[in-house]
Parts: structure tokens; C-alpha cells; sequence
């Protein structure tokens, strides 16, 4: 597949000594870049995707009329929490 162009990004002086000042040995700019935009990418994925399984629960919830009281989710979360802490010798 042939690569593609990103937009020149005109930044502050301050943002890019900023970026450079955090660079890893043998990164560039350009990869540090690229990474970020992935990362970013993924993250907006993620959020999109928690919200669409939010608003289907919701649905499926008006839908069936079972809810759940958040005092008994939350209680059950610790419970998980605390089997897997000690599952992990914690």
C-alpha cells in the first residue's frame, strides 16, 4: 500500500521543543508524531465504541425493564476485584 501525507502542522516554537524534549533515543519527531496520532486514533475508537455498548444497554434496558441499582454493581465490582487480587497474591 502506498503511504500517505499528513498535513504540515505549524506549532508554537515552545510546543515543538516541548515535543523534542521528550523524545526517545533514535526517535524522530515525525515517528513521535505518527504515534501520537495512532494513540489518539485508538482512544477516540474506544470511546466510541464504550458509548455505542452504553446506549445499547440503556436500550436493552428500557426494553426488558431490568435495571440494576448502583450500590449492588458496585459491590459486585469489588467483590471481582478482590478475587482477582488474591488470585494474583496480592
Amino acid at each position: 500500500m502506498k503511504s500517505a501525507n499528513i498535513p504540515s502542522l505549524r506549532v508554537a516554537p515552545e510546543l515543538r521543543a516541548a515535543a523534542e524534549s521528550v523524545l526517545e533515543a533514535g526517535e524522530t519527531l515525525s515517528s513521535f508524531v505518527e504515534q501520537s496520532l495512532r494513540m489518539h486514533i485508538e482512544r477516540r475508537q474506544s470511546q466510541r465504541e464504550f458509548i455505542a455498548r452504553g446506549l445499547a444497554a440503556r436500550d436493552e434496558a428500557k426494553r426488558t425493564g431490568e435495571y440494576f441499582a448502583s450500590d449492588d454493581v458496585l459491590r459486585e465490582l469489588d467483590e471481582l476485584l478482590d478475587a482477582a487480587e488474591k488470585k494474583a497474591g496480592k
